[in-house]
């Protein structure tokens, strides 16, 4: 079984190589010309990366994140999402990359087989980093107007984190 898996990628590899030379596709070509435009997309996208990793660590340096979830708690005790969650909801949208940090830290300080680091976990796997998403496959594809898909994206993610926090308390009472 152990085999079977080791081989698993380079079996595949050789597969789709062997496929394309059936079919009379240069494969070095392919992905030398794949690779190429990866890295033309790569470019276009750095910038706006950069952008989004720069704000969400000075957020997280300047306190301003913890000041609102500090002002936002209340609103989240109504309808069932404990407080010390909010940090990672604000940031997760953003970076997710900055929402495992913060996931790491819940779960050090309340434990990973408590329900607050439950919920953590379940809403770091259940929710999307959306702006990141957005910038990074609408900056690929040059589009520039999102209309509704950021909104929709980010009611996606609220779901996402209300439906965590219930399934948590409903398969770990």
């Amino acid at each position: 079984m152990e085999l079977l898996l080791a081989m698993l990628v380079p079996g595949v590899m050789v597969g789709v190589a062997l496929c394309g030379a059936v079919r009379g596709v240069d494969v070095y070509a392919a992905l030398v010309k794949g690779a190429g435009t990866g890295l033309e997309t790569l470019v276009r996208i750095i910038p706006a990366l950069v952008a989004l990793m720069t704000a969400v660590a000075m957020l997280r340096a300047s306190g301003a994140l913890e000041l609102l979830a500090g002002v936002l708690a209340p609103v989240l005790e109504l309808v069932g999402l404990p407080a010390e969650l909010l940090p990672l909801m604000l940031v997760r949208p953003v970076s997710g990359s900055a929402a495992l940090g913060v996931g790491a830290e819940l779960m050090a300080a309340y434990g990973p087989d408590s329900r607050l680091g439950r919920m953590a976990a379940v809403m770091l796997g259940s929710t999307e980093t959306t702006f990141y998403t957005v910038s990074v496959y609408f900056g690929a594809a040059g589009i520039s107007r999102t209309r509704y898909a950021v909104p929709a994206a980010l009611c996606a993610d609220l779901t996402g984190f209300l439906a965590a926090a219930w399934a948590v308390r409903l398969l770990f009472p």
